[in-house]
C-alpha cells in the first residue's frame, strides 16, 4: 500500500487531534434490553482527518471506534474505492490536475445532473496519482493541514488496515461498507455487490459470525443481496428524513411504518436513520422529543444505528451549541447521550472518541 508509511504515523499523531475526551478504546457496552451500543467511526474519523483516507480509518480504530464505516464507489476498471460520492472534484485534487481537465462532465445521477469528475471515469492507477482533500475547509481547517498527503484507499486496503490494527490493539475492529448508488453503477456495468462479496470472502468476512455490516439507501440491492445467499452477514438498510429509495415507489416513510419495520426484517438485520427521525428538532431547532422509531424497530427484531453526529456546532441543536462560531464545538458529548438513552444500538460519528466517551457517561450498564 503506498500509503502505508504515512498512516504508520497516525498513530504518533492521534495525540494531537483536537480530541476533548482521552478515550479509552473501550468495547462496546451494553445498552437497554441487552443490545450494544456500538461506536461507527463514519468514513473514519473524519472530523480530524480527510474523510476516506487509511489515516482517518486508523485514527478512528487507535480513538475507540468499533467499526470503521467506507462508502465504495468503483472505478473504470471495477475495482472497489472508498469515496463518499462518484464525483470527486470536492475530495480529492483533481481539479488541479490539467491532464485530467477533459474527464470533467455531467451525468445524471439517481436523476439528478451532477457536473464533476467520476470515479468511473478512471482506472485505478489514474486515480492513485489523486490525492486526498478536506471536503468542507470552511468547517474543518485543521483537517486542510493533511490535504494532499493521502491516497484514494481501495476496500481491499482497508480490509488489510483493519487486519492490522485488529491485530495491533488486540482488539477486533469491524467493517461497515456501503453500496452507494448501486442501481447507477450497475447501469454502468460496475455492479457493486459482486466485488463487495469477493473481498469479504477474500478476508473470511462474509460469515454471519463476522465483525461485518453491509449497509444501502436502496432496499433492492439489500434484498438480492439476502435472496441469492452471497452474504450472510447483516444488510442494514439507510433512511433519509424524505424522499425515498432511487426508482423505489416507497417512501423512507412508508418502510418504517410498524408494518414496513415487520417486512424489512424479512432481510435486513437493522436500520440506520437519519438522527432526526430518532430524535426530531423543534421549531426553534432545539432538541425535541423522542419518536417510536426505536421502540418501532426493536418491536420488529431491528436494530437501530442513526447517523450522523458531528461536534462542529452548525451541525448541533440549537440548545446544544456553544458561542457563536459554526465550527465551534459545542455540547456534542451531550447530544450523543440523549440519543444513546433512547436505547439506540449504535452511532454514527465523525469523532470516535467523542462517541466512545458519550457512551461511558450515558449511565448505561456493563
Amino acid at each position: 500500500m503506498a500509503d502505508r508509511r504515512q498512516v504508520l504515523r497516525i498513530g504518533a499523531l492521534a495525540a494531537g487531534a483536537p480530541a476533548v475526551l482521552g478515550a479509552t478504546g473501550a468495547p462496546a457496552q451494553a445498552s437497554p434490553g441487552g443490545r450494544s451500543s456500538l461506536v461507527i467511526g463514519h468514513r473514519g474519523a473524519s472530523g480530524y482527518r480527510p474523510e476516506h483516507t487509511l489515516a482517518s480509518y486508523e485514527l478512528a480504530a487507535r480513538m475507540g471506534a468499533d467499526y470503521l464505516e467506507p462508502d465504495l464507489v468503483a472505478t473504470k476498471d471495477h475495482v472497489l474505492v472508498a469515496r463518499h460520492e462518484p464525483e470527486i472534484g470536492g475530495t480529492t485534487d483533481v481539479a488541479s490536475r490539467p491532464e485530467f481537465a477533459a474527464r470533467r462532465r455531467t451525468v445524471v445521477l439517481d436523476g439528478v445532473s451532477v457536473t464533476g469528475w467520476f470515479t468511473h471515469d478512471f482506472t485505478l492507477a489514474e486515480l492513485k496519482t489523486l490525492r486526498a482533500t478536506e471536503r468542507i475547509p470552511q468547517v474543518r481547517q485543521h483537517n486542510t493541514l493533511y490535504d494532499g498527503r493521502f491516497e484514494v484507499p481501495t476496500f481491499e486496503e482497508i480490509l488489510r488496515l483493519r487486519e492490522r490494527l485488529s491485530h495491533e490493539l488486540d482488539r477486533e475492529i469491524g467493517v461497515y461498507p456501503e453500496t452507494k448508488h448501486p442501481t447507477y453503477f450497475r447501469g454502468l456495468g460496475l455492479e457493486l455487490e459482486t466485488p463487495l462479496v469477493k473481498a469479504l470472502r477474500g478476508h473470511r468476512l462474509d460469515r454471519r459470525d463476522a465483525k461485518v455490516f453491509v449497509q444501502s439507501f436502496e432496499a433492492g440491492n439489500l434484498r438480492a443481496l439476502h435472496d441469492d445467499h452471497r452474504l450472510r452477514v447483516p444488510l442494514v438498510f439507510l433512511t433519509g428524513a424524505t424522499g425515498g429509495p432511487f426508482g423505489d415507489p416507497r417512501s423512507y416513510a412508508d418502510y418504517l411504518t410498524p408494518s414496513g419495520l415487520r417486512q424489512l426484517a424479512r432481510y435486513a438485520a437493522a436500520i440506520g436513520p437519519d438522527k432526526g427521525q430518532i430524535i426530531p428538532r423543534r421549531p426553534d431547532d432545539t432538541l425535541g422529543t423522542p419518536t417510536r422509531l426505536v421502540a418501532d424497530a426493536h418491536a420488529a427484531g431491528l436494530k437501530v444505528m442513526p447517523y450522523t453526529f458531528r461536534a462542529e456546532n452548525q451541525f448541533l441543536p440549537a440548545d446544544h451549541r456553544v458561542g457563536a462560531d459554526p465550527a465551534g464545538y459545542g455540547r456534542a458529548i451531550d447530544e450523543q447521550i440523549a440519543f444513546l438513552r433512547t436505547g439506540i444500538d449504535g452511532l454514527f460519528t465523525d469523532q470516535a472518541d467523542i462517541g466512545v466517551l458519550a457512551r461511558q457517561l450515558a449511565h448505561v450498564p456493563a
